[in-house]
């Protein structure tokens, strides 16, 4: 999980934001336990105090839960997961789209290459 950082965000946002990811691809299951606070600042080469914080922020969104003595773990409530899929794709969506209307494309332009885009990929 070692990598650089942006500058313009929070080192503890972007941590959160990486073990969601991790969560929707599937290399963290429902139930799972997080690694501790102290091996993922090593692996993340950050300051373990900014690791707490990172899992204080997935404890308030309901995607992590702390057991006391156990450690923290994913939330194992699938409409918790779901939102949170949802709402990382409608992100993901909105960054593109102002992006590319930025660079001057129209609504029906980003859709047309989004579906051709999709097409292409199927036929590979």
């Amino acid at each position: 999980m070692s990598q650089e950082f942006e500058s313009n965000t929070p080192i503890y946002m972007q941590l959160a934001d990486r073990i969601n990811r991790r969560i929707l691809r599937g290399e963290l299951h429902p139930g799972e336990k997080l690694p501790s606070v102290r091996e993922t600042g090593v692996q993340s080469n950050v300051n373990p105090n900014t690791v707490q914080r990172t899992y204080q922020i997935l404890e308030q969104s309901g995607i992590a839960e702390s057991r006391r003595g156990q450690g923290t773990f994913v939330t194992e409530d699938p409409a918790i997961l779901q939102s949170m899929r949802e709402r990382l794709k409608r992100e993901e969506i909105a960054s593109f789209v102002r992006v590319m209307k930025d660079m001057g494309y129209e609504a029906r332009e980003i859709q047309h290459g989004i579906q051709e885009f999709l097409e292409e990929e199927n036929e590979s």
